[in-house]
């Protein structure tokens, strides 16, 4: 827990909810009669309303990007090292909006929420969603804060592909868009990394076919190995290396099967870690919104022709060491942005972290973005 808070962040903050009752048909072909939107937000709306910016979260985050929700938080929200006074998004220029995608477990309509139409738990009745699904509820969100368009829309990883989708589905509705560690769609290999997670949760025996709430369980076994997993791509093997090399954790062998080294202790802790805060059913489809995701499709495998309406300036990132979304995957991002003649910066950062660069307060990384932002807001009205 903090003893006391840094003038740069926002401080104590708390998450709010919106009912929306207003139907919402979504791509598969379901539709949600109501549904609840869990954000949060920082700084304040300006006269015009001309200086929001919409954080979109990756698949495990969450609303609670930065502050802290009470003196007896250990950690603050998970971009804290972006968000506040003085820093990169900068709270006394913007007014930042990041909302709990639908289908979360953090108070946004989901599997771990109630089915008004039944009084139980949703579990895997809850329909599967889509970026593109996102996108309206945020749009829908946008409207009922009387917003009519966005300074900006950041995200990174899954994030970054909402941005994305943002562009293209409200193109006259977002005046900034900054892309980082994302792709334009999944590899196989993504793919199949999000298989063999989902396979570790379905398996575990308390799973209960996705009931497992209504039996007061939890399929931890399995959630904890598909976090496990997923936390080895997002590492690069130099950051695994640097962090842990080889050390023993008791500085012997054990010749047994339990924890030996170090890097075993770290995975171990972090999936039951995970287990504790992240509702399995939410996992299964934040991945399969994952794989779904392909904005091209609709325009015959063309990115740049689903990029040609879009009116927002860019700025893409990449990491050096990201072999999860690799520096090729925004490079094609940027190819497809400049054929269809829009206006785009690049960076490549080096840093040797992995996926998870994008979370880390890289100086040349947060300068770049920093002054990227600061020109935002010096063309504000």
């Amino acid at each position: 827990m903090p003893e006391t808070i840094a003038d740069d962040s926002v401080g104590i903050v708390e998450s709010q909810i919106i009912h929306f009752s207003e139907s919402l048909t979504l791509e598969c072909g379901k539709t949600l009669a109501e549904y609840d939107i869990a954000y949060e937000t920082y700084g304040e709306l300006n006269v015009d309303a001309s200086n929001a910016v919409l954080i979109c979260h990756a698949l495990s985050g969450d609303q609670h990007v930065a502050g802290y929700h009470s003196m007896e938080d250990k950690k603050p929200g998970w971009w804290e090292s972006a968000i506040g006074p003085g820093k990169p998004i900068d709270t006394n220029h913007f007014f930042v909006v990041c909302i709990n995608n639908l289908g979360g477990c953090k108070g946004t309509s989901g599997p771990n929420t109630i089915n008004p139409e039944t009084g139980k738990y949703w579990g895997p009745d809850f329909p599967i969603v889509t970026v593109k699904d996102w996108t309206l509820c945020q749009y829908r969100f946008m409207k009922s804060l009387k917003i009519d368009y966005w300074c900006a829309v950041i995200g990174g990883s899954l994030g970054g592909m909402q941005v994305l989708q943002w562009c293209i589905d409200y193109p006259d509705l977002i005046k900034h868009a900054v892309v980082i560690a994302a792709a334009p769609k999944l590899s196989a290999q993504n793919i199949a990394f999000n298989e063999v997670a989902r396979q570790s949760i379905m398996s575990d025996p308390d799973f209960c076919e996705g009931h497992y709430l209504e039996k007061n369980t939890v399929p931890r076994r399995g959630l904890m190995l598909a976090r496990m997993l997923g936390h080895i791509t997002y590492l690069s093997d130099d950051a695994m290396r640097d962090k842990f090399g080889r050390e023993l954790r008791e500085g012997k062998l054990n010749f047994g099967f339990d924890v030996d080294f170090q890097v075993e202790s770290y995975l171990r802790y972090q999936g039951r870690s995970f287990v504790d805060r992240f509702d399995a059913n939410t996992y299964l489809l934040m991945t399969k919104t994952l794989d779904y995701f392909d904005p091209a499709g609709d325009y015959g495998d063309n990115l740049a022709l689903a990029l040609k309406q879009t009116s927002a300036q860019f700025l893409v990132v990449s990491f050096t060491s990201d072999w999860r979304f690799s520096p090729e995957r925004s490079r094609e991002i940027v190819k497809a942005l400049l054929q269809a003649e829009k206006k785009v910066s690049y960076i490549e950062i080096e840093a040797n972290q992995g996926h998870d660069a994008f979370l880390i307060p890289i100086p040349h990384y947060m300068n770049v973005f920093g002054s990227h932002m600061k020109h935002i807001a010096e063309g504000l009205s």
